[in-house]
């Protein structure tokens, strides 16, 4: 008969509970660390999901996923010249927030080097890759849009024409794939009155000047868009993504463009690594001291319940003591309870965790390394929580059965 297994079902309601608890409280610390492990995919997303060898951004500078980078366009065309390089597209990405439905809607917006980038290697849900050069989006199922909905950004309104999933930005924002010529009209939109008053200015400028004065017929170049006007150079991207070609060395191709004056350049694997460094090293902190602290609560928690469970059986001990009960039969009981409680617990934290941590606001990704990881912590906590236990009926004296 087994003595851990009867006191069990004579007080099965109260263990059951206890267990249900512990079970709760180790659900949160496997939470903890799928959300960690989320963090890192969606950060990392994109900077994997692109497929570029080599990333080529402002001198000084750590890239568009850890400070702000301008480089002009034509840098693409510069880069695809260097020998090595079998493609180079431009990389526009910044985030925006609009009122829609009477709510914020927050997005990610990335340029897609149209026509050489079409959002192909984007893994779509419904719906299809961009065909045209204006006013068409692929949006992450997270921003909540359709396909066939429109959305207005800045002066234009675009249209979703295909859907995909779990394409986040660092900061947990759906992201919405549109070109670049779109991107930037996005980013660098200003309302109407600040167009007037800029071309207001600028021929204000010209009268006063020596050239609009000798010649008038040039004043007539400030009513023009910006763009269109010679000296105005075209809005910049954030970076180029480069493709090396197969056979070529990576780092011989980065230290030719290193030799520039006014860029820099990293491969994907530092890019990443600067993400992690950055964005991602505090909350991964912040993470794994939460994860500490519940563990050690947890440990507390069992070590108290255990503890109350002996003194309620103190008098059952006393009396197993008086029959000549060996001290392994009473160890066996306590320690056995413990590791009952711990796996039962665990388990139940699993079944629980599958049906809630869908519905977080981010990803919660559990690996099978961070489980076993896991489960050997509980173990460990439950033979340790056992001990408080253990040292109380060790001191119990036989003569209290007779009291």
């Amino acid at each position: 008969m087994n003595l851990a297994t009867k006191d069990i079902r004579h007080n099965l309601g109260r263990f059951a509970l206890t267990t249900v608890g512990v079970g709760m409280l180790l659900m949160i610390v496997m939470g903890m660390g799928g959300i960690y492990r989320g963090i890192i995919a969606d950060a990392t997303l994109l900077i994997d999901s692109v497929g570029a060898d080599l990333w080529v951004v402002q001198r000084d500078t750590r890239g568009p996923f850890a400070e702000l980078s301008r480089v002009p366009q034509n840098l693409v065309h510069r880069v695809y010249a260097v020998p090595g390089v079998t493609a180079s597209r431009e990389f526009v990405y910044h985030t925006v927030q609009r009122q829609r439905d009477e709510k914020a809607l927050r997005m990610a917006v990335l340029g897609l080097s149209w026509p050489t980038d079409k959002g192909e290697w984007i893994q779509l849900t419904a719906g299809r890759s961009l065909k045209q050069n204006h006013f068409e989006m692929i949006a992450d199922k997270s921003l909540g849009l359709a396909v066939g909905e429109q959305i207005k950004l800045g002066k234009e309104t675009y249209t979703v024409v295909g859907t995909t999933s779990n394409m986040i930005s660092s900061g947990a924002d759906g992201i919405g794939f549109v070109t670049v010529a779109d991107a930037q009209a996005i980013q660098f939109d200003v309302p109407g009155e600040a167009v007037r008053l800029e071309r207001a200015s600028r021929y204000a400028r010209g009268e006063s000047s020596e050239v609009g004065i000798k010649q008038p017929a040039l004043l007539e170049n400030a009513s023009k868009p910006s763009f269109e006007l010679p000296t105005t150079p075209r809005a910049q991207i954030s970076a180029v993504m480069v493709t090396v070609s197969p056979g070529a060395d990576v780092n011989e191709v980065a230290r030719a463009i290193a030799g520039w004056g006014d860029v820099s350049v990293y491969t994907s694997s530092e890019e990443r690594e600067f993400l992690l460094k950055g964005n991602v090293e505090k909350v991964r902190r912040q993470i794994g001291l939460f994860r500490v602290l519940l563990t050690v609560i947890a440990a507390i928690i069992m070590a108290l319940i255990l503890y109350t469970l002996t003194l309620d059986k103190i008098h059952s001990i006393a009396l197993l003591k008086l029959i000549g009960a060996p001290n392994t039969v009473i160890l066996g009981l306590i320690v056995q309870q413990a590791l009952v409680l711990g796996v039962v617990g665990f388990g139940i934290a699993f079944l629980i965790g599958q049906k809630i941590f869908p519905m977080f606001p981010r990803r919660v990704i559990l690996t099978n390394p961070d489980l076993i990881q896991l489960g050997v912590i509980v173990l460990g906590i439950s033979v340790a929580s056992s001990l408080l236990g253990i040292w109380k009926a060790m001191h119990v004296s036989p003569n209290e059965a007779l009291s």
